[in-house]
């Protein structure tokens, strides 16, 4: 299977792909696919990377993801359960080119265009996840009136965005394997020692050429990229591992020293470990 791009399988001619995944972890490769993927995630959390962003995932949030954006999905690794997702695919001219022309459909536009940088949906949760729930008995017709309610919810729904950049141009499959492979190493070590020698080695490529290389593809530099990734599990253990203490919480997300830790935290979530812990309880 190609790391980039992901082709969504279609049973039969079917305009909208409705797929369900159960899984003890979410395809954790870097991919994308030319539909657009509403999910719902019904078990399971992690990290999603999205364009710039590392994101953070859980149980009941809606997502949405435009057409060719890469994307990897990376299961926490103390899951117990499985993971579980159903998603809706489908392309703007999946229903034909003037479908969504249609002036029934006034005001999708508006979609297409937020959905370009990815999207979580952050009000109607409930209906959203009620009218997910039902897909999985619905026949055709049924399951494209649900799809058809479901924009409709989300145009009317309070949204916040899962990127600000998106490398437009396409990947070669080279390109999405070396990108995959960053990725993967540092998702899977991000509380080690990273250094730029290492993760260029990794990439194959020079220490000076893999810096262009990854800035040029995330508008951000590999050493930010890092930061951020680290800091995004120093917000889970801080909300879920409360025993632990905020130095600990440094050293388990790859911070040298404390006062590291700190300073990039509040660059990045404007208040303090010890401040944002209290505000999430």
């Amino acid at each position: 299977m190609k790391v980039l791009p992901f082709k969504i399988p279609k049973p039969g001619k079917e305009a909208l792909v409705y797929q369900e995944d159960h899984e003890d972890r979410f395809y954790d490769k870097l991919h994308e696919h030319e539909e657009i993927q509403i999910s719902y995630i019904a078990k399971g959390s992690g990290s999603l990377i999205l364009g710039d962003t590392i994101n953070e995932y859980q149980e009941n949030d809606i997502l949405v993801i435009g057409e060719h954006i890469p994307h990897v999905f990376k299961s926490d690794d103390n899951a117990t359960d499985k993971s579980i997702m159903y998603t809706l695919f489908f392309t703007k001219n999946s229903f034909g080119k003037e479908f969504f022309k249609l002036t029934d459909l006034t005001g999708i536009d508006n979609f297409f265009n937020e959905a370009e940088y990815g999207m979580k949906i952050t009000s109607n949760s409930d209906q959203l996840i009620r009218k997910f729930s039902r897909l999985k008995n619905q026949n055709r017709i049924e399951r494209l009136a649900s799809f058809l309610q479901i924009l409709d919810l989300i145009q009317q729904s309070d949204k916040m965005p899962l990127s600000s950049f998106v490398y437009h141009k396409k990947y070669t499959e080279i390109e999405g394997k070396r990108m995959n492979d960053v990725y993967e190493y540092t998702l899977n070590h991000f509380q080690e020692n990273i250094t730029l020698d290492t993760i260029a080695e990794v990439a194959n490529m020079t220490k000076n050429a893999f810096c262009r290389y990854f800035k040029k593809r995330t508008n951000k530099t590999f050493l930010q990229f890092l930061i951020e990734l680290r800091i995004e599990h120093a917000c889970k253990l801080l909300y879920k591992e409360r025993e632990l203490s905020v130095s600990a919480v440094s050293e388990l997300c790859g911070f040298q020293n404390i006062a590291n830790f700190n300073r990039k935290f509040k660059e990045l979530k404007q208040t303090t470990p010890t401040r944002y812990r209290i505000n999430v309880a």
